[in-house]
């Protein structure tokens, strides 16, 4: 079913990122916590210093929920409300997508910061199947924070982001989520040495001092 808008994900990697990954691969870093902890806060003021393009997951899927004619709106929408993770072959399609459109404006726009992904076994699984060879993963930014922090800051947010998964229900739902399916995918790059930890805790600048050392060590 899901093939018939995005078809086979192994059979439908764009040409250009076939024809870049002759040339030059496109940087990934994937950007990790939990809702609430400033993964977009912090995205925007990377993009802000560095030649980095911004993608959030789930910025991407609220944008195909909302549009008009999208066969899938409806089971996104589900599962966004219910906390849950909608599947792999909508998510890495968006991304892809995405990827292509910015590379294709701009060929020096190589470098990625993918917000809010992969966030469980399926999604690392898929990204590998799809993009092994095509994009270089070169480490996971891994903003730490409290659940209750996270979940206040969220609530706090939910007063004028409009965003219906930004209630209590929800969060909590997705704290679950993000416990159970995304801290083993921080755990599994762990191992291999390819994680980065800030604490998220603090104010937006102390953060963001942490992340510019990290990136600029990273260069």
């Amino acid at each position: 079913m899901l093939g018939r808008l995005f078809g086979n994900a192994s059979q439908r990697v764009p040409s250009f990122l076939k024809r870049m990954s002759l040339i030059m691969k496109p940087k990934v870093i994937f950007v990790l916590g939990g809702p609430g902890a400033g993964k977009g806060t912090q995205c925007s003021k990377i993009v802000e210093a560095y030649n980095y393009t911004h993608l959030s997951a789930g910025d991407l899927l609220r944008e195909e929920r909302g549009r008009a004619g999208s066969e899938y709106g409806q089971l996104i929408d589900t599962y966004i409300k219910e906390g849950k993770i909608v599947p792999v072959e909508i998510t890495i399609s968006l991304l892809r997508k995405a990827m292509e459109e910015t590379m294709t404006k701009d060929e020096t726009k190589s470098c990625f910061l993918i917000d809010g992904f992969p966030r469980n076994e399926d999604n690392l699984h898929g990204w590998n199947k799809d993009m092994d060879g095509k994009a270089d993963v070169k480490f996971v930014l891994f903003f730490d924070c409290s659940n209750e922090v996270c979940i206040n800051r969220c609530l706090e947010r939910g007063k004028s982001s409009g965003r219906t998964d930004d209630n209590r229900e929800s969060l909590q739902k997705r704290i679950q989520t993000y416990l159970q399916s995304t801290r083993p995918i921080i755990k599994q790059y762990e191992k291999h040495g390819k994680v980065r930890t800030v604490d998220a805790s603090r104010t937006v600048d102390e953060v963001f001092a942490e992340v510019k050392a990290i990136l600029d060590k990273e260069a």
